[in-house]
């Protein structure tokens, strides 16, 4: 099966991308096809051996839409939409200023007052030229609308009518009305009172204002990927044969070493040869505080260098860059539909449809009940411009988008829309202990010692750790920083220590039995209390005298007491997972405050744990490193990744938290219980204006208090709905997680 995204144009509203998935959907090979109408994207799943990219053209062009494949130059592509935003928006200015002087000329003879106008266009004294008056001025509204009309009536005789289908007829037919009233003027001048030259000319300016307001609201919508698009330096400083040469980015090549000036952006992902510095990476993972960098210290591409000039060897270019990968991740998710939204693109795909059988059997019902070809064509025309699939359209992927961007820009990358919508109803976390609610390294956590200082203790400890690569050793080296002492005579031990001499003392540093022939008794309660907590004690003895303990641990981070914490009050039940000895095990869950541990698990085991609290009827996230994790990772309902940047593109997740916090597990429930909620005020509000509003344009409250829609407020109010509905998505950006 072969994944492919393709970019639709010609399409207005949701009728128009539900058309384009039936007709792709329909043709045999293809297992999924999801057009996403706010990003203007098909994602097609199909099968090589049965279909071609040339049928899948064929089908939609046959459809009545364009279509080609996303692997356009993304500014080549910024630059014509821009260009076509300013067109549209020089064309709306002309049409408000016309329009204006048309309901000038038109309405404002209809007031008590009578608003003064030429006498040669007066309506009562010069009905035709009044009449002329008002076509001159309709025709370039018209124009400047042409795309409705173009659209609307293409669609229709592909006969898959949309939103355009919709404006077309009703305006449409408000204008050829008026003209043959125009024409029956100097036989029957009183026809100068039934005009709907402004109906026909409003509404498409309104729909024009209304297009034009929820395309620029959409375009913000697309702000955290351009954002991310942006990071990416054009040029870079390129050391080579010790001279700077200024490059083009893209023309470097892994083992390239360039120069980062304070203040400037690192290029590519890379590992600082040279220098140190902090550098910001807040927006590509989140965190707010600059990252202290030396020689080794890997970097990403995009981030900024806060102070310290670096020399950074170039490492990832291209799709493989950590940066590249955010915006595919964002980008994927922006495009994939959720669940939610199935029941919105049910409705519009037979939408429009409904609503010209409505506006015909409205007409048909007050054609009977004697009223007349007026009174019925204000009725037609205002069902039909009040309806608006846009807003069922765009209710669902304007909040992921905007959802999914909020996400991005706080270090928490989504997969796609159904993981999202699925995150807000985790019931139960489960988290791996090891690199996950820990640091994932050992670090010192106590030292005891007994007749020597503890300082002295480590420095003895550290000399013989020194030439070690064991993990433990490298922690007590770590902790004691500057070595005082030097060591000779070093004896490594396989599986026990390393003896070794210092200051004319015999020093021995290891487990237990190192210390064969030491007495230990001394310190028995502590080496006890240590191991029950999942620590590792280390002896240290001088001259065959045990004289302390330096205990290391893999510590727990700081942040864990807390998001385990925020993730009870907000009722969902937290189980710690770990292949570590009881004891070690409900002593981290006690330091966490985990609900439930369940430890001695093996990594193959994990995803049955979570496939048994599923079955309990459990909501699950899994939350580990996304490598041991994996089939626990994919049996979850969220399967949540915690790594730094370099760990982004783990498939088996669904949720890549770039932070080490666990802080951000919260945030991405709290983040989808937001947008699920932004989802179903969008949805709402565009079942409710449809099922209010077209029943008052069809005329049901007429015959109770006379109240009757114009068209021109129809398209104001459906022009105002789909702008609402993206409004209220864009909410969603100033929310704090």
């Amino acid at each position: 099966m072969k994944e492919e995204i393709y970019i639709i144009s010609g399409m207005s509203c949701a009728a128009c991308s539900s058309a384009v998935e039936r007709v792709t959907r329909k043709i045999d090979g293809v297992e999924r096809s999801d057009v996403n109408l706010t990003t203007g994207k098909m994602t097609i799943v199909y099968d090589e051996t049965k279909v071609k990219p040339k049928l899948i053209k064929e089908k939609v062009k046959k459809a009545g839409f364009g279509i080609r494949a996303d692997n356009d130059d993304q500014r080549t592509t910024d630059g014509i939409d821009g260009e076509k935003n300013n067109s549209q928006r020089n064309e709306l200015i002309c049409a408000v200023i016309i329009t204006l002087l048309l309901l000038y000329v038109s309405m404002g003879q209809m007031f008590k007052y009578k608003l003064p106008v030429p006498e040669i266009i007066d309506m009562n004294r010069m009905p035709e030229n009044y009449a002329l008056t008002q076509i001159l001025l309709t025709i370039p509204i018209l124009y400047f609308g042409r795309r409705f009309f173009i659209n609307g009536f293409k669609a229709l005789f592909h006969r898959n009518p949309n939103m355009d289908s919709l404006v077309a007829i009703g305006s449409g037919s408000s204008f050829l009305y008026s003209l043959y009233l125009t024409y029956l003027i100097p036989y029957e001048p009183h026809h100068v009172h039934h005009l709907y030259y402004e109906s026909a000319a409003v509404v498409i300016t309104f729909i024009m204002l209304g297009k034009f307001l929820e395309s620029r609201n959409k375009e913000k919508t697309k702000g955290a990927i351009k954002k991310l698009m942006e990071l990416a330096p054009d040029t870079a400083l390129l050391v080579k044969d010790d001279m700077v040469t200024e490059v083009a980015s893209e023309s470097l090549k892994p083992g390239d070493i360039v120069l980062v000036k304070p203040g400037a952006k690192i290029p590519l992902d890379g590992i600082v040869k040279s220098g140190s510095g902090g550098v910001d990476e807040s927006m590509l993972t989140g965190e707010s505080l600059p990252v202290e960098k030396s020689e080794g210290s890997e970097v990403i591409g995009g981030s900024i260098s806060y102070n310290g000039a670096l020399y950074v060897e170039i490492t990832r270019i291209g799709e493989d860059t950590t940066l590249s990968k955010i915006i595919k991740f964002v980008e994927d998710a922006q495009g994939k539909k959720a669940p939610i939204s199935k029941i919105a693109d049910k409705v519009a795909g037979i939408f429009v449809p409904s609503v010209i059988g409505i506006a015909v059997l409205a007409s048909v019902i007050w054609t009977i009940a004697g009223k007349d070809f007026s009174f019925v064509l204000r009725i037609f025309t205002s069902v039909l411009v009040i309806a608006c699939p846009c807003a069922l359209g765009l209710a669902t992927p304007t909040a992921i988008m905007v959802g999914t961007g909020l996400g991005a820009s706080n270090g928490i990358l989504i997969r796609s829309g159904e993981a999202l919508e699925i995150t807000h109803n985790i019931n139960v976390v489960v988290l791996d202990k090891t690199g996950t609610v820990t640091e994932g390294k050992p670090v010192v956590t106590e030292i005891i010692s007994n007749g020597i200082s503890e300082e002295e203790l480590l420095q003895y400890a550290a000399a013989v750790e020194a030439s070690s690569d064991h993990p433990l050793a490298k922690a007590i080296v770590e902790r004691a920083g500057v070595i005082t002492k030097q060591v000779t005579e070093f004896e490594n031990v396989s599986g026990m220590g390393i003896r070794a001499a210092a200051d004319g003392k015999r020093i021995a540093v290891g487990n237990k039995r190192l210390m064969d022939g030491v007495d230990v008794s001394e310190f028995e309660s502590d080496i006890k209390r240590l191991s029950e907590q999942g620590e590792t004690p280390m002896y240290v003895a001088i001259n065959s005298k045990l004289m302390g303990i330096i205990s290391v641990a893999d510590s727990v981070k700081e942040t864990s007491r807390e998001a385990v914490s925020k993730l009870k009050k907000a009722g969902i039940k937290v189980y710690l997972l770990t292949g570590d000895n009881k004891a070690a095990a409900e002593h981290i869950g006690r330091l966490v405050g985990a609900d439930e541990v369940i430890s001695e698990v093996l990594p193959e085991d994990k995803a049955e744990v979570v496939k048994k609290l599923q079955a309990e009827g459990n909501k699950v996230m899994m939350v580990g490193d996304g490598i041991n994790d994996a089939p626990a990772l994919v049996q979850a309902d969220v399967g949540a990744a915690v790594g730094g940047g370099s760990d982004i593109a783990i498939e088996s997740a669904d949720i890549v938290l770039m932070k080490s916090d666990l802080n951000d597990v919260y945030k991405a429930i709290r983040l989808s219980r937001m947008t699920i909620k932004n989802v179903k005020e969008n949805l709402f509000w565009a079942f409710c204006y449809n099922t209010i509003g077209i029943p008052i344009a069809a005329g049901i409250l007429y015959p109770f208090n006379g109240m009757l829609l114009s068209p021109m407020f129809a398209g104001l109010a459906m022009s105002l709905s789909s702008v609402c509905v993206v409004s209220n998505a864009l909410r969603l950006r100033s929310k704090k997680l």
